[in-house]
């Protein structure tokens, strides 16, 4: 088994020598030291390390937080941030970039080894999610499926006929797609599941609710009934319109 290659960030060379030790020890290997953003990034596209361990506090015109968000977007590559700072102005800056670890200095080993395997595993469930998902989104934008979606449960991919979904509820960072008899989870947003459903057949009623219009069985005030579920959704003024004129009123 090839061992995890991590690049070191650190402008202290004493410091960067010390963490090479402790991660030789750990049984990483070690793909290169550099102490500037700019250097960072070069060694990075170049050398492709499962992780990178980036110093915030740089000498030169990049911040390690600049070099971080860079080779976060670019190269998708996690990073875990070092400092010795831990104020909130500096956590405020960090965070914006997502990092998958933040470590104090000075830390202990297994302190180093426990946020690298955390953060490796949570970027490998994070790769996969996102296969799934284009994996998903490629069927149903494919001719052959445009009736049909698949969503993953029990860890296997679920065909679902678009004419039996009711709704589709917002959860933060997951939706809830909802037939009569099955409610699936899956990561989305209600503006990627707007752009793949059929449009003609379905209707945003609210922030955090699309609806199949055929199956709306009434509509009161601010609220419609789904049939069948018994289901009261929120109409909101945004959509309110658009429903309307969706709908085919005498």
């Amino acid at each position: 088994m090839n061992k995890t290659g991590i690049l070191i960030v650190e402008d202290e060379n004493i410091v960067a020598k010390d963490i090479q030790q402790s991660l030789k020890k750990l049984g990483y290997d070690v793909l290169g030291m550099c102490s500037t953003g700019e250097d960072a990034i070069s060694q990075a596209e170049r050398t492709k390390p499962n992780l990178v361990l980036m110093d915030i506090m740089l000498k030169g015109d990049m911040s390690g937080i600049e070099a971080a968000d860079y080779i976060k977007q670019k190269l998708n590559i996690p990073i875990i941030f070092l400092t010795a700072y831990a104020d909130s102005s500096t956590l405020s800056k960090a965070k914006v970039t997502e990092p998958y670890g933040y470590i104090i200095k000075p830390f202990k080993e297994i302190d180093l080894q426990t946020n690298i395997e955390i953060a490796l595993y949570k970027h490998e469930k994070a790769n996969d999610l996102k296969r799934e998902r284009d994996f998903l989104y490629s069927l149903v934008e494919s001719k052959s499926t445009k009736d049909t979606i698949f969503v993953k449960s029990n860890q296997k991919l679920v065909k679902i006929n678009t004419k039996d979904i009711y709704f589709v509820e917002a959860l933060k960072d997951y939706v809830t797609i909802n037939t009569k008899t099955n409610r699936y989870i899956i990561h989305s947003t209600m503006k990627d599941i707007e752009q793949k459903f059929p449009s003609m057949e379905f209707v945003r009623a609210h922030r955090s609710f699309i609806v199949r219009i055929d199956k709306i069985a009434a509509i009161d005030h601010n609220f419609l009934m789904i049939e069948d579920l018994q289901k009261q959704i929120p109409v909101s003024a945004t959509y309110r319109e658009e429903l309307e004129k969706r709908l085919n009123m005498i």
